[in-house]
């Protein structure tokens, strides 16, 4: 599954990094999730990078929930058993609240 499309880019550039800061609910741009088990990742703000990587900012539930940053690449690189990367939720939609 291809994690970031077109549409995702484009609305990524109206949320670059920091453009939330301050902000006590962020609109949710896309989620990822591991489908064998825990794990999510929230991204509420992102960047494409110059060596073409994407840098997000959103909040992540893996153990515990925080925010943070993460990488495209870091998502890609989890393998999970029988194969299995990291997803796309293609249908959700949302808001956080700090």
């Amino acid at each position: 599954m291809k994690l970031i499309t077109k549409d995702i880019e484009k609305k990524l550039a109206k949320f670059p990094l920091y453009s939330t800061d301050g902000q006590k609910e962020k609109e949710v741009i896309v989620k990822f999730f591991n489908p064998y088990g825990g794990g999510r990742w929230y991204v509420c703000e992102g960047e494409k990078q110059e060596n073409g990587d994407w840098l997000f900012f959103g909040l992540v539930e893996l153990i515990e929930k925080e925010w943070g940053y993460f990488t495209l690449s870091e998502l890609q690189s989890i393998k999970t058993p029988f194969g299995l990367g990291i997803e796309r939720d293609k249908g959700f939609k949302g808001t956080l609240t700090i």
